[in-house]
This record gives C-alpha cells, sequence and structure tokens, in this order.
C-alpha cells in the first residue's frame, strides 16, 4: 500500500518548537480516514514524535495517524502539555478536510505519560478550561482512548507500589515535576491534573492495558481508572498483561500480538457502535 508522511507540521502559530506532529497517512482512500492522535511517553520530562513505538500499522486498516509533540515539564509545568494536546487535536480537526481525515472519528492513544494525556482528552472533552489559542470554535474532543500503563492518580501512586520502584511523593518526580511543585504539597493542582476527576457519562470508551509487574507506574493505576469509568457506566476494555514490566518489558511475542489484537479490535467496535446507534 502506497503511504505518505509529512512531518514537523506546526499546530500552533509561531509557538514552541515542541508544538508539531507527524502525519501517516493510509494513502489514496476514497473516504475520509479516522485518525488514531499518539501520544508519546516519557515521564513528562522527555521523548518524541518519533518513537518507534506508533502504531504505523494501523495505516493498512486505512487509519490515519498523527504524532504529536507537546512542551515537557522543563519547558512549561501543568496544563501547558495537556493544552498542546487539545490544541492539536482542534488543529487536526480544524485542517480535516486538508488531509482527508474524517473529524467524527477521532481515537487518543498513548502510553505512560503519553497515557495520561490521552485518558486526560478522554475525560475533558467538554471542559473548556484547558482549551487555549487556536480554533476555539473547534471541539477538542476524542471519541475512543486507547491508555497503556498510564499514571490516573498520582497521589495514589506510593500507596501501591511495588518494592524498589520510584518514589512519586519525592519534590523531583516526574509528577512533581509535571505539575510545578511536591505533588503531596498541592492536592488541589494533583486532583486537576488527575483524568479520574473528570470521568462522566459522557466519556468515550477506553481501552486500558498495563503489566501486572510494573514498577514504575503501578497497575493499581489502571485498575482505579477502570473502577472510576465502571462507577460512570463508560464503555472499557481492561488488559492486564502478566509478568510484564512498564512498557510491557518482558512481554512474549504472544502476549504483544494478543494485545496488538485487542486494541486494534477495540478501535474498530467505535465505529460500529456509532454505526449502530444512528
Amino acid at each position: 500500500m502506497e503511504y505518505e508522511e509529512i512531518h514537523n507540521v506546526s499546530y500552533v502559530r509561531d509557538g514552541h518548537d515542541r508544538q508539531k506532529l507527524d502525519l501517516y497517512l493510509p494513502g489514496k482512500c476514497t473516504t475520509p480516514s479516522p485518525l488514531i492522535v499518539y501520544i508519546h511517553g516519557g515521564a513528562f520530562q522527555f521523548g518524541n514524535k518519533e518513537t518507534e513505538l506508533i502504531p504505523k500499522h494501523m495505516r493498512d486498516k486505512g487509519y490515519a495517524i498523527a504524532s504529536i509533540d507537546y512542551r515537557l515539564s522543563g519547558d512549561a509545568v501543568f496544563p501547558a502539555a495537556l493544552e498542546d494536546c487539545k490544541t492539536a487535536v482542534r488543529w487536526l480537526r480544524a485542517n480535516a478536510d486538508k488531509y482527508r481525515l474524517d473529524p467524527d472519528r477521532f481515537v487518543a492513544w498513548g502510553e505512560s505519560a503519553g497515557g495520561h494525556h490521552a485518558a486526560m482528552l478522554g475525560t475533558t472533552g467538554d471542559i473548556k478550561d484547558f482549551d487555549v489559542g487556536e480554533h476555539l470554535d473547534v471541539s477538542s474532543a476524542v471519541q475512543g482512548v486507547v491508555d497503556y500503563y498510564a499514571p490516573t492518580d498520582f497521589l495514589q501512586m506510593d500507596n501501591h507500589a511495588p518494592a524498589a520502584s520510584q518514589t512519586h511523593n519525592h519534590s523531583n518526580s516526574p509528577e512533581s515535576k509535571y505539575i510545578g511543585g511536591t505533588i503531596t504539597e498541592h492536592p488541589d493542582k494533583v486532583k486537576r491534573a488527575n483524568p479520574i476527576t473528570y470521568i462522566s457519562a459522557s466519556t468515550p470508551p477506553f481501552c486500558i492495558a498495563h503489566g501486572t509487574d510494573d514498577h514504575l507506574v503501578p497497575i493499581h493505576q489502571s485498575i482505579l481508572l477502570a473502577v472510576a469509568l465502571a462507577h460512570a457506566n463508560v464503555p472499557f476494555t481492561f488488559h492486564r498483561v502478566e509478568g510484564t514490566d512498564h512498557v510491557f518489558r518482558g512481554a512474549s511475542v504472544e502476549q504483544r500480538q494478543s494485545l496488538q489484537k485487542a486494541t486494534e479490535e477495540f478501535i474498530d467496535s467505535l465505529w460500529s457502535l456509532g454505526e449502530a446507534l444512528e
């Protein structure tokens, strides 16, 4: 299949160098493509849109992918990264015709810190506080979320952390750097940065996956998210990847293939569900 790639597209006019995205398009399609907005991880403080984890294989199924960069904690603290992610979604939707994207079929997909941002996109779709900058007449909502091993409630991470794990309550932790202060001293700001805070009946479906032996982000973080989604009657799938660490380190080929298949089926199901409701 013939693919098209467009790199380093600015989604903010005269913006920060991190406010750029790469587009991976499925080639010539007769209809607009659903879009996966991919958000890289990196403890909120490193990483970039060129990560090898971008699900480029989804182009074979007719999906477009936008891999976005955003300001890191060393550039600006919360809510800057979330504002960037939402700005990127609005820009992509505003330019959907240009790139033959379906503006009604956007999925946020992220891993670790990127999964956190993806979850925030999903839960804050109707929260205008984080919509700043350009294209404010365009929605920043997404229609589904793929969240791999993301932190969801910063202040509960140390309570359920396995031995020899990172201390998240420390002033120098990724989460403290992200909000701009020690998380235990800023509970109100932490609450505002947690996706669980915003879950409601209007939250879109989630696909959650987490390694059971994750020593960086305890699997309890995904359990908390799943419980909150269940209480709000939000559809979700939860895949516990047995015996694996962060980034599914230690996973077998069979485990990786199974998760890829389950994730693809989840994304495909979003559109069949929508068609059934119409």
